[in-house]
């Protein structure tokens, strides 16, 4: 009986095995065939006399024959036996699967012959189609084994390993090899096994005499006959699509020339006898040069034809005259993409209309489907043609995109198919199947049984049960109607199918319409898969270049990425082994996206490039040169006089007429340029934003987000760039002219927000955070790196020499007056504005970050005083005793290094107290900061001290004591010192420096300046560097700094006294301007009083200083 037979249990059980097997062998000859993967037994110098042995005698290898040949050859065996076994394993029960696989095959092949079954692609569709597809895939098994060049001594050798470690060979190693040896010439082998079963694959694959001449059509009938157009019947638009061979429609044109060719090849003795075989065997050879066996493992159909053929004796070869066109193909991937999007637009704007016209749906998936791998298999092996650009399409992305829409639509409008296709199914599927059952003549009792419970099952359906959201299952419906197919197809059965075609036909659309209920997904992978795209990385990854060199394809190219989606389906849970292929795909998509990225990016900073020129031709340093010149225009110009000639006016006209002409077309070409980027960019962003997120191998995708990191990348060099650096030349853009490009780039970049949903301030704040930063997440330097060497080692280093002095009047460092030309002017880099500017740009970590290295310049110069007071400490400790008498001071040296470092570290200390600003963006906070800053008092505790100036610091508060400077000079130590020894350095420093002032009169750039409010040479900086110097060096030693620096006082004044003594007036030229750098060094110090300052120097030399210094200026007014 054929219930007892289970056929269609086997069919679907071998079809899944089999397709497990096929991709196992796959990707053993894809090991083998890879040097890197190979199995190193293969390729080890040792074992190349036992592979050659091998091959020579396989499969018959005696281990107990000729004991001293086979020790020679296979001792490398012997001594990896272990490894072998374990390494070989899995290939060498992989072939047993194939033997197994055949077995299983033999048996339900005969099964079916003994049976008599009937097969109709158009009547038992699932039951013909299994049929088809096992014998497709045990040729492609056969094929692949045939491939795999090592297959031999894989088998062998595990074989000998396993024999020589248990004594015996495997049981199955004899039929193994002898079925290896069998199919070194696969096509002879299959021909003989298939002559039995002629019949049967004949009648099976003829039943498509109906089906494929009519999918094989041109894309000129498709026209005439406006395939898949909505709009062609507009009365029938709310018809339901159908047909008496609905599962039929979108079956794929592969899988049918598959079934022809292969199935021919196998049983050619019909081609011969029957034309009918002969117009369809030529028909499928028409369509292309090759089919598929697995993967990117394909057949070159004519070739293999002939070659076969031709072994044949009087055959007649019926592919040699064949023809095929890339042409032909190509028109119909025209055709598809206008009707494809024609179909979209419509069903985007009336969903509703996915219910009667799924089947349209999947017709279109599926003629896309099989345009798009007619191409994929035969652009990478392009044959020789004059028109190789058939085979080349550059506008494949529309297409994709098109195909992928219509998957969305399908999925987003789930409910929608279920309502539809529920009531359908209810009211009318069921009906017309009871009417159908009733009608037949004879209905045993297990057909009656099974299609009782069809129609229970549909009459039961009710909307509420989409409106509850409940879940469908119809997959027991669908494998009871394949076992009917089965059990009414047998010869001599009760009920025949083929006597009752309408119970076929309203079984196959009631299969379609449960699928729509329960089964979309898997509809839409049966009629869109293209996974086979992952294995022709060259094809794919040329079809997307030339997509992006399209303008007009551009905003379909997110479609490459939504691809590799579809390739999770290509693997299988019999080869667990394929790991590697989720980081192929990924690749894939990553490549994709970074690349539409990309190009998205340099629009969007070309874009913002050409509007920081406009913004930075409005900044108000170009006034100047604008008024200027529209002021010179205006004077130029001259009226003619009452009777004088106008040939040059009419000249001048003419010129002038030329020049707005050249002008206009200037300005044309300009906004046509910035026409194209807006154009591109739309195009562009149109392509990322087509959807927030979609899933690739269980990872999420978020195309935008590509988007964010190239910018963030870009932008941060852009940023760099703009930044002019130039370490030879020290040049570098000043702050403000950077922050107001920065800012252009930034408000350009907030209009991508119009384009595209994404985060254009968080994009912004990252990119600016991390220019902060010493370096970026990219490892380069940023601004804060640059500005901050370019302050040091341009700014400061000249400061320090005097080539450009502080100017406390101006709060700004200026350009000291000279001959030599100079590279930038110091007032413009350094004035409040620029400062401010700078610390917009590089914010409060850039600040900390110049703000150490200052203090290790600081430090540097603190070590090198340190060594100069170690040299002279006998000295000083004399003079500190006997700071009144001149002559305890000739005995000391290098004066003039310690008053230039302290200089030094002076300029260094007025420059970090400039860029110590903060505007007031927020003063509730600033108020309680200057409150607590304001409550320090001597008394109190100096960790409390230093806590409340930390805080005052960091938010730009001048402070008695600077808690950077403290940390900093506690870090400092002399190696081997002691606390003591450090503070007695400290106050003989002190010292060291007031016996050294009058050193300053002599030279003769130590004069004051009122314009500059300093001196020349930077020595008014002396008195920020004392006192802080001072105050931070005793706060870490835990010492009375108002104390240390009376005594400081004191000992200064007395030397400075001492100097009007001196009755030569070019010694002491500058005496007055020394003078006023004592006033200043008691002004500037929160520790010194006026009061302190009169005990021991008298005010009225002071006096005396202010009116001569300032007497020797000219002051200019008005």
């Amino acid at each position: 009986m054929a219930y007892q037979q289970k056929l269609a249990e086997k069919l679907t059980v071998l079809n899944e095995r089999g397709r497990g097997v096929l991709i196992r062998m796959k990707h053993i000859k894809t090991v083998c065939s890879d040097p890197q993967l190979k199995p190193s037994f293969l390729t080890e110098k040792a074992m190349e006399p036992a592979v050659k042995y091998i091959n020579k005698k396989f499969p018959n290898i005696d281990l107990r024959g000729n004991i001293v040949s086979t020790h020679q050859n296979l001792s490398g065996v012997q001594k990896q036996k272990s490894e072998i076994l374990v390494a070989l394993t899995s290939y060498y029960y992989s072939f047993i699967d194939v033997m197994e696989f055949r077995d299983h095959v033999y048996e339900l092949l005969n099964t079916i012959d003994a049976c008599q079954c009937f097969f109709n692609i158009t009547v038992n569709f699932d039951f013909t189609k299994s049929y088809l597809d096992l014998i497709v895939t045990y040729t492609s098994v056969i094929m692949m084994l045939s491939r795999i060049d090592d297959r031999k001594v894989l088998t062998a050798m595990y074989n000998c390993a396993h024999e020589m470690s248990n004594g015996n060979s495997d049981p199955s190693y004899p039929r193994l090899g002898q079925m290896i040896l069998e199919y070194d010439h696969p096509w002879k082998k299959l021909t003989e096994e298939f002559g039995p079963h002629t019949k049967s694959v004949t009648g099976a694959v003829l039943s498509l005499h109906m089906v494929y001449p009519r999918r094989n059509l041109g894309a000129e009938q498709w026209r005439s006959a406006q395939l898949l157009s909505l709009l062609s019947v507009p009365a029938d638009m709310l018809s339901p699509a159908c047909c008496e061979t609905m599962p039929c429609e979108y079956l794929p044109m592969e899988v049918m020339e598959r079934w022809i060719i292969l199935g021919f090849l196998l049983c050619h003795s019909s081609l011969n006898t029957n034309q009918a075989s002969q117009d369809l065997w030529k028909m499928a050879l028409r369509s292309g040069l090759y089919i598929t066996l697995i993967r990117d493992e394909t057949i070159n159909i004519h070739k293999v034809t002939e070659d076969y053929f031709d072994t044949l004796k009087g055959y007649v070869p019926f592919c040699v005259s064949v023809c095929y066109s890339g042409a032909i193909h190509k028109e119909k991937r025209q055709f598809l993409r206008n009707a494809i999007k024609e179909l979209c637009k419509i069903l985007e704007d009336e969903p509703g209309l996915l219910g009667p016209k799924a089947l349209y749906v999947c017709m279109a998936l599926a003629f896309s489907r099989d345009e798009v791998l007619w191409l994929v298999r035969h652009s990478e092996n392009v044959p020789k043609t004059k028109t190789p650009e058939d085979y080349i399409d550059s506008q494949l992305a529309e297409l994709l995109f098109y195909t992928e829409k219509l998957k969305t639509l399908m999925c987003r409008h789930s409910r929608v198919l279920q309502r539809y296709h529920l009531q359908y199914l209810a009211q009318f599927d069921a009906l017309a199947l009871n009417d159908t059952i009733q009608n037949m003549n004879v209905c045993p009792e297990e057909e009656s049984v099974l299609m009782t419970s069809f129609v229970s099952t549909l009459s039961a359906l009710t909307v509420k049960q989409v409106e509850n959201g409940e879940e469908f299952d119809f997959r027991a419906l669908r494998l009871d109607w394949l076992r009917l197919q089965a059990y009414t197809s047998v010869a001599k059965a009760p009920l025949c199918l083929k006597d009752y075609p309408d119970l076929a036909k309203i079984m196959n659309m009631t299969e379609f319409h449960t699928k729509m209920m329960d089964d979309i997904d898997g509809v839409l992978r049966e009629t869109s898969d293209l996974s086979i795209l992952c294995f022709y990385p060259r094809v794919f990854e040329k079809m997307f270049s030339q997509g992006c060199e399209d303008v007009l394809m551009q905003r379909y190219l997110i479609a490459f990425p939504l691809v590799c989606s579809h390739f999770n389906q290509c693997t299988h849970q019999m080869c667990p082994e394929e790991v590697s292929i989720e980081e192929h795909i990924l690749r894939f998509c990553v490549t994709f996206l970074e690349e539409i990225a990309k190009q998205t990016c340099s629009i969007v900073l070309e874009i913002c490039a050409e509007q920081c020129n406009l913004d930075d031709q409005l900044l108000p340093k170009h006034c100047a040169h604008t008024i200027s010149t529209a002021r010179n225009k205006k004077q130029k110009k001259q009226v003619p006089k009452k009777g004088e000639p106008t040939d040059q006016c009419d000249k001048n006209r003419g010129k002038n007429h030329y020049n707005l002409c050249h002008n206009r077309n200037i300005n044309t070409s300009a906004r046509k340029h910035m026409d194209k980027l807006h154009l591109t960019l739309t195009e562009l962003c149109s392509s990322l934003n087509y959807c927030n997120h979609f899933t690739v191998w269980d990872h999420v995708i978020i195309p935008p987000e590509y988007l964010l990191s190239q910018l963030e990348i870009n932008l941060a060099k852009v940023i760099v760039r703009m930044a002019n650096y130039n370490k030879a030349t020290h040049e570098i853009t000043r702050p403000s002219d950077l922050l107001a490009g920065i800012k252009a780039y930034t408000s350009s970049l907030y209009t991508l927000s119009r384009y595209l949903s994404v985060d254009v301030t968080r994009l912004v704040k990252s990119v600016l955070l991390q220019q902060t930063q010493p370096l970026d997440s990219q490892g380069d330097q940023t601004i804060t790196t640059l500005y901050t060497s370019w302050y040091l080692e341009g700014l400061l280093r000249q400061a320090s020499s005097a080539l450009i002095i502080h100017c406390p009047t101006m709060h700004c460092f200026v350009n000291q007056p000279n001959e030599n030309e100079t590279r930038f002017k110091a007032e413009e880099y350094s004035d409040v504005s620029e400062l401010q500017a700078l610390a917009e740009l590089i914010g409060p970590y850039g600040l900390k970050f110049l703000t150490e290295n200052l203090m290790w310049h600081i430090t540097s110069q603190v070590s090198e005083l340190k060594k100069l007071v170690i040299d002279n400490m006998d000295v000083l400790v004399q003079i500190r005793s006997n700071f009144d008498k001149p002559e305890a001071m000739t005995n000391l040296q290098t004066s003039e290094n310690v008053l230039k470092r302290m200089t030094i570290i002076g300029v260094i200390l007025s420059f970090r107290a400039m860029i110590q600003t903060m505007q007031k963006h927020c003063p509730y906070l600033m108020g309680p900061t200057e409150c607590l800053r304001d409550m320090i008092s001597p008394e109190t505790d100096i960790k409390a001290t230093l806590s409340v100036f930390e805080l005052a610091s960091a938010a730009g508060l001048s402070c008695d004591i600077d808690p950077a400077l403290v940390t900093a000079i506690a870090n400092m130590r002399t190696d081997g010192s002691s606390l003591e020894e450090e503070y007695k350095l400290t106050y003989l420093l002190l010292i060291y420096v007031a016996v050294s002032l009058p050193i300053l009169a002599v030279d003769p750039n130590s004069y004051y300046s009122r314009e500059y409010g300093g001196h020349h040479n930077n020595i008014h900086c002396l008195a920020t560097a004392i006192n802080q110097l001072s105050a931070a060096m005793f706060t870490a030693q835990n010492k009375n700094i108002e104390q240390h620096l009376k005594e400081f006082l004191f000992v200064a004044s007395s030397t400075l006294l001492q100097l009007g003594q001196n009755v030569e007036r070019t010694d002491s030229k500058n005496r007055d301007s020394i003078y006023l750098l004592l006033h200043m060094i008691v002004e500037e110090s929160p520790f010194l009083s006026q009061d302190m300052l009169e005990k021991c120097f008298p005010y009225a030399l002071l006096r005396n200083a202010y009116r001569d210094v300032y007497k020797s200026s000219i002051i200019t007014l008005g």
